[in-house]
């Protein structure tokens, strides 16, 4: 059996020891944008979101073309925190991964873990409210897919689950995971409909071997982290998103437990 880089134990996952004042080392201005898209500056306190939010972490997870990047802008702009988009325009493995997955899978995965802990690290280190498309945690979904298809060797990913489980203790949690489920087909029109190049070659197979993943990605963290389930065809707005996620995260007995996203509820 494949080594699971979620089955890290809880107690690992520990908050940060201390944030000292001042910039953090890892960041270099490009992760973060408030709602304007201008970046984020460069705080040391905390900015609580007013009625009674505290400061907050939302986490958006999900298939390819599921609308992260769309509800985190939204919710970005709703709740006027920090947005942190997934590393695509730049992403200079991508068109290779695409067109030789197998030779290209493990510095792709690498290459994403890096940036993804940046970005996840800045995120705590700025101590302000944000909202980031796919999680870092999502990472290890797609390494543990490509080594059960074959597309990864199995050295290259008892590499990438050893690299993981050894930034997992520097992570600070997400408050709130919210996932949007979406259908391996619902995905595969979504991809078509935004006509990305580098798109252009994700089978149908993929996507099925990508959707079992993520319901077993789903099964997994909610044991640390709380989620918000979300079928894609009862979309909500940001507006009632952000309601939902309130209610959700204030509710003590939501933690460690998937819920169902009822928006007449």
């Amino acid at each position: 059996m494949l080594p699971d880089p979620l089955m890290t134990p809880a107690s690992e996952l520990v908050e940060p020891i201390a944030r000292p004042a001042g910039r953090h080392p890892l960041a270099d201005g490009s992760g973060p944008t408030n709602a304007r898209g201008a970046v984020a500056p460069d705080v040391s306190s905390t900015r609580p979101l007013e009625g009674g939010w505290g400061n907050i972490f939302i986490g958006i997870a999900g298939m390819i073309g599921a609308g992260k990047s769309t509800l985190a802008k939204a919710l970005g702009d709703h709740l006027g925190i920090d947005t942190y988009y997934e590393p695509v325009a730049d992403n200079e493995y991508l068109a290779d991964f695409y067109a030789d997955t197998a030779r290209h899978s493990f510095a792709m995965q690498v290459y994403l873990l890096n940036r993804r802990f940046q970005q996840h690290q800045e995120i705590i280190w700025r101590g302000r409210s944000a909202v980031q498309d796919r999680t870092i945690y999502e990472d290890s979904i797609f390494a543990k897919m490509l080594a059960k298809t074959g597309l990864m060797a199995d050295r290259d990913y008892r590499t990438y689950v050893q690299l993981f489980r050894n930034m997992s203790n520097f992570m600070c949690k997400p408050s709130v995971i919210v996932f949007l489920d979406v259908s391996p087909k619902a995905s595969a029109d979504r991809i078509r409909s935004r006509s990305r190049d580098v798109e252009s070659k994700i089978e149908l197979g993929y996507l099925q071997a990508l959707h079992d993943g993520y319901q077993e990605f789903i099964e997994s963290i909610s044991k640390v982290i709380p989620v918000i389930r979300i079928d894609y065809e009862r979309f909500a707005t940001a507006e009632e998103m952000a309601e939902v996620i309130k209610r959700e995260y204030l509710d003590a007995s939501f933690l460690r437990r998937v819920t169902a996203f009822d928006p007449a509820r």
